[in-house]
């Protein structure tokens, strides 16, 4: 089985190496060179990998996508007909993210951002304490990240709630769903995390209609996809005093071009999509296992479901 890898140029070879020592069989073809393209068998590749470009190739088998998300396969026009297509889910990614997750409720709960305004002023002044109780949470999304970051956040003492678009249970969280379970978290959510997978049901989800229900004050962070957030409906929000201040790790465009207002916006906090990054090495063994199983027919791992878009 020949093997197609495409993703960013700094991190070929870190792939290639991580499959290579879990399975030294492998024919590895690093994207463009691709060479026969009758012998690709599999397709490794992330988000800037051309889905038309993959129909070249008359014996793929199988599309393994190097990360959690896949709204990048679901983009015209798509993958070729037919091919199954598998996903990440890696407790490195999960680790990640919930660390970054972390790092930001602590950031806002605990008034990050007007102390070092203060520091800035050099203006010495205690700010009233915070109460971790009262501090709710709303998570959007209660997959493995979502549900990975309540549990984290549980831990520290914050009431967590989850919404999903269907029925849920999570231990130890307060759960909605569905437009009315949407409003009704929004309308308690202190802070706000948005860990959905992007779909058409939900791209501009955060909008101004959902920040006009959080309380004023409010605070958003977005680790899942930049569509999730209608930018100028939070730009708003934040000149307004509605959202005090956001975390974002995602954009739309990406890279986030200079001139945009999010680069200079004092309540804005910016990472490069860089909240919960791909390990080869720890992602590697899912990978063999599932060009394993594409080998002999048995049942994939991870695989994406089209209908749902996740």
């Amino acid at each position: 089985m020949a093997v197609l890898l495409s993703t960013k140029a700094n991190a070929m070879e870190a792939w290639r190496g991580a499959l290579l020592a879990l399975d030294p069989g492998l024919e590895i073809r690093m994207f463009p060179d691709a060479g026969d393209p009758a012998a690709i068998e599999a397709a490794v590749v992330w988000t800037s990998h051309d889905m038309a470009e993959l129909r070249r190739y008359p014996n793929l088998k199988l599309i393994v996508s190097m990360g959690a998300g896949v709204d990048h396969l679901l983009r015209p026009p798509g993958p070729p007909p037919g091919i199954p297509v598998a996903r990440l889910v890696d407790r490195m990614l999960t680790t990640q993210m919930g660390e970054w997750v972390l790092l930001n409720v602590l950031r806002f709960h605990r008034q990050d951002l007007e102390y070092r305004a203060l520091q800035r002023d050099r203006h010495w002044l205690e700010l009233p304490a915070p109460v971790t109780a009262e501090r709710r949470i709303g998570i959007l999304g209660l997959g493995e990240l979502g549900s990975h970051a309540g549990g984290l956040l549980r831990g520290l003492g914050f009431p967590v709630m989850g919404w999903t678009r269907r029925p849920r249970q999570v231990e130890g969280v307060e759960t909605f769903h569905g437009e009315e379970g949407l409003a009704a978290m929004a309308a308690r959510s202190d802070i706000l995390i948005c860990l959905l997978p992007l779909t058409p049901a939900t791209r501009g989800i955060v909008d101004a209609r959902l920040l006009g229900r959080l309380p004023r004050g409010a605070f958003v962070i977005n680790g899942a996809r930049g569509g999730h957030v209608v930018d100028a409906d939070l730009l708003a929000a934040l000149d307004s005093g509605q959202v005090a201040g956001a975390a974002l790790d995602v954009f739309q465009p990406e890279p986030l071009p200079p001139e945009h207002p999010y680069w200079a916006h004092p309540k804005v906090i910016m990472t490069p999509h860089a909240a919960s990054i791909t390990i080869p090495a720890s992602a590697a063994p899912q990978v063999v296992e599932n060009l394993r199983r594409a080998r002999t027919g048995a049942p994939l791992l991870n695989l994406v479901d089209f209908a749902a878009g996740y």
